[in-house]
């Protein structure tokens, strides 16, 4: 028995998951990908104009892009709607967004794992491996305690 899950063990501990990416474009039509963060913790957030939660997370994941956009983390909001792109722009603009924002259309929300339901935020690591979910609204403290969780485990 202890064999088996001493095995077990050593198998689930040398396994590592593969890096992900997602390509769309982006408000200016410029084809962008996850995998231009590298080195950096990305939060991609799936979201909609038409969505009430997404809204009311848009200035918490504004603030934790402003304060580390230029340290260690990004936010990358992936619109999954279809909606012009004049209206979509209109949007970003009112709402004060800085992040970068990607045009998924209605394409399947699988690219990164099952999205449930807007907003679905998914937490990638420096390394490109998805280490988070949250189904719903996501505040800044939330990510920064995963983040700081995450740093202190790989430490």
């Amino acid at each position: 028995m202890k064999v088996l899950f001493l095995l077990l063990w050593l198998v689930a501990g040398a396994s590592t998951a593969a890096p992900v990416d997602l390509a769309a474009p982006d408000l200016d039509g410029r084809l962008r990908q996850l995998s231009e963060f590298r080195g950096k913790w990305v939060v991609a957030n799936y979201w909609a104009t038409w969505c009430p939660p997404c809204r009311e997370e848009i200035p918490e994941l504004e603030v934790f892009h402003f304060n580390h956009k230029d340290k260690d983390a990004v936010v990358v909001g992936l619109n999954l709607e279809s909606i012009s792109l004049d209206k979509l722009r209109d949007f970003v603009e009112e709402q004060f967004i800085s992040y970068p924002i990607l045009r998924l259309g209605r394409r399947p929300a699988r690219m990164l794992g099952r999205v449930p339901g807007l907003p679905t935020t998914f937490l990638i690591s420096p390394e490109g491996e998805i280490v988070g979910r949250w189904v719903g609204p996501v505040t800044r403290e939330i990510l920064e305690r995963a983040i700081r969780r995450r740093g202190e485990k790989g430490s």
